[in-house]
């Protein structure tokens, strides 16, 4: 994708209901490999037609997963990374890994930043954007490990977005 990331694998299998398109990579911890990463893993996504309609959604929910691996998991160490693992089945489903090096934390045990006590703390807000923005979020391995899936928007006949 870009000297910053590394290309681990990329593939074309197939799933139940069609193919199902994979791609692993990873980029090191600082902020400003970020967004090239981003940028370049949305035209896969938006390539791919997996959730079409729904991309801001996953870029937004990609962006935070991505800061909080550099900045809370690994701590911004260029010798640390961020590995991601990317699947999509065209007009389904996209579904996203996020692994940081770091220590890990307790998902369970965030404040609410709607909370009227939390409105001025700049902590949690990215997690519970990509909880809102995707369809199932979970953490593993200690909290280094995010899981998103966003399902692919469903419409009726003359193309409006059915709930």
């Amino acid at each position: 994708m870009s000297e910053q990331s590394e290309t681990q694998s990329s593939s074309g299998n197939f799933h139940s209901s069609g193919p199902l398109l994979q791609i692993e990579q990873s980029i090191r911890s600082e902020i400003a490999a970020i967004s090239p990463f981003v940028d370049k893993l949305m035209v896969f996504i938006k390539k791919c037609q997996c959730v079409p309609g729904n991309e801001i959604e996953v870029e937004i929910s990609l962006r935070e997963a991505l800061a909080n691996g550099v900045v809370h998991g690994n701590h911004e160490d260029p010798g640390k990374r961020v590995y991601v693992e990317c699947r999509c089945v065209p007009n389904e489903e996209v579904s996203i890994v996020v692994r940081d090096e770091g220590a890990g934390f307790n998902s369970t045990e965030l404040p609410d930043p709607t909370a009227a006590e939390q409105l001025q703390s700049m902590h949690g807000r990215g997690i519970y954007l990509m909880r809102t923005l995707m369809d199932e979020v979970h953490f593993e391995r200690g909290g280094t490990a995010v899981h998103m899936r966003k399902n692919c928007a469903k419409t009726d006949h003359i193309g409006r977005r059915l709930l």
